[in-house]
């Protein structure tokens, strides 16, 4: 589970992320992505909308792309003092809900590795 300091959580933040940071779509998410200007630790922020499907269906779109985020954080992806100062906002398409958990991976693997290169 991410603890509070590697997420996003005010309404502040998860605005300038999105309209400010570099966009990159995927098959199922969309990943917001900038660089924090006070550094520290990498936080991540989730999105998930009405249009993915009922409340079950979001929960385990925004269960599964949090463990792929804490996955990230481990280092399973890229180095994890690369991803320092950086914070990456997941919107969630409605095609996430069908999504298999690899699919879901690849394009947060694909995210997380674009953000530790810029």
């Amino acid at each position: 589970m991410l603890d509070k300091a590697h997420r996003i959580t005010s309404a502040a933040d998860y605005k300038h992320v999105v309209r400010r940071g570099r966009r990159s779509a995927g098959g199922s998410t969309v990943t917001y992505t900038t660089k924090n200007p006070n550094g520290g630790e990498p936080r991540f922020g989730f999105i998930v909308a009405k249009t993915v499907g009922n409340a079950v269906a979001r929960n385990r779109v925004r269960r599964r792309l949090k463990a792929l985020s804490y996955a990230a954080l481990q280092g399973e992806f890229v180095p994890r003092k690369s991803l320092f100062g950086c914070d990456l906002v997941f919107r969630a398409l409605p095609s996430s809900a069908s999504a298999s958990f690899s699919d879901l991976r690849d394009d947060v693997e694909r995210a997380v590795s674009l953000a530790a290169s810029r």
